[in-house]
């Protein structure tokens, strides 16, 4: 069967490895997991991500943020750290239209 998270995990090594090319990471090494459905990430033993408690595979922004965090914690990591702004939460004119009566204009 082997291991089908494979291409996964290279790509993100590569991601990491492309963006930590100062020295922040020596190196990034795939190991299979003892036990099935397992996915973590760690950094000198310390876990960033886990998929099963942190509720799946993560974004690449991510994951690099939160590697970040551990090896570099003050260096910028350009667009990824970019945080998107929040909708807001209301346009304003849906809150005038109620269920059951016409759109004015209409």
């Amino acid at each position: 069967q082997g291991c089908k998270w494979l291409l996964r995990s290279a790509y993100f090594a590569q991601e990491l490895l492309t963006t930590f090319d100062g020295g922040e990471l020596r190196e990034v090494a795939l190991s299979p997991a003892p036990v099935a459905g397992t996915w973590t990430v760690s950094v000198d033993e310390q876990v960033v991500w886990d998929r099963k408690a942190d509720g799946g595979f993560p974004e690449a922004k991510i994951l690099k943020r939160r590697v970040r965090d551990v090896v570099a914690p003050d260096a910028s990591i350009g667009h990824s750290d970019a945080v998107p702004a929040k909708e807001p939460a209301s346009a304003g004119w849906e809150d005038d239209w109620l269920p059951g009566r016409p759109l004015s204009g209409d």
